[in-house]
């Protein structure tokens, strides 16, 4: 009987994230991290194009949903040390400082100064004495950087990050793809990291049973779905 050869554990990754979710400021660290063992590629998406794509509400958009998010958070930062602060306002517009970022090719420094801006020190980007701060932060004067934002090739990675996120089959931010894998969350890095230990995670037992797991009712009715949907009470 021939013994199976384990896969060799995988050596890069794309970390998917918005600078306007509190989660991918609470896993950046996690991700730094990982990034001493492996190499990780930083992918600045448009959270809002994933949740128009799947048509869903951002939890921010379902206001008890918006509180229990945001307490959470708070809570998690605590939990985790990490110094952390709510900017001013969210839902925010995060375009201008994810086009810097895609201009800066994601640098991770440039991931982290400017995520650090908004969640560490709580500032609204918006606010141009912050915005030159963070540009400063960033060794750019504010002209420099506006003109990055501004081209056509910062708003071209953008949308490419952000159809190739879509194109995997993202839903969320932050998104850990590993190989085929995505791992969705914060809390779902433990995973990640059991996976990269042992690629094999999701060939045996329960994990790989779920994969293919069937549904006996359903709230709406879904491409290539046979019969018809029920509503659930």
């Amino acid at each position: 009987m021939n013994t199976p050869i384990p896969h060799a554990a995988p050596q890069t990754a794309a970390w998917y994230f918005d600078v306007i979710s509190p989660f991918s400021y609470l896993a950046l660290g996690e991700i730094e991290q990982l990034a001493r063992t492996m190499t990780i590629v930083y992918r600045p998406v448009l959270f809002a194009a994933l949740l128009e794509h799947w048509k869903h509400l951002g939890p921010a958009e379902i206001p008890p949903k918006r509180i229990h998010t945001y307490r959470l958070c708070i809570f998690e930062a605590k939990r985790r040390g990490i110094s952390f602060r709510f900017p001013p306002f969210h839902p925010f517009n995060p375009l201008r400082a994810l086009r810097l970022i895609a201009a800066l090719d994601a640098a991770p420094r440039a991931v982290r100064t400017v995520m650090d801006k908004i969640w560490r020190d709580g500032l609204d980007l918006s606010s141009e004495e912050n915005w030159q701060a963070t540009c400063a932060a960033l060794g750019l004067d504010v002209a420099s950087a506006n003109a990055l934002v501004d081209a056509p090739e910062a708003k071209a990675k953008l949308r490419a990050n952000t159809d190739a996120a879509i194109a995997a089959g993202l839903f969320g931010v932050p998104t850990l793809e590993i190989c085929d894998e995505l791992f969705w969350g914060a809390d779902a890095l433990p995973m990640a990291r059991a996976y990269l230990e042992n690629p094999d995670l999701f060939k045996s037992g329960e994990l790989l049973r779920v994969a293919t797991l069937g549904a006996s009712s359903s709230r709406a009715p879904t491409a290539g779905a046979k019969g018809h949907a029920q509503t659930q009470g």
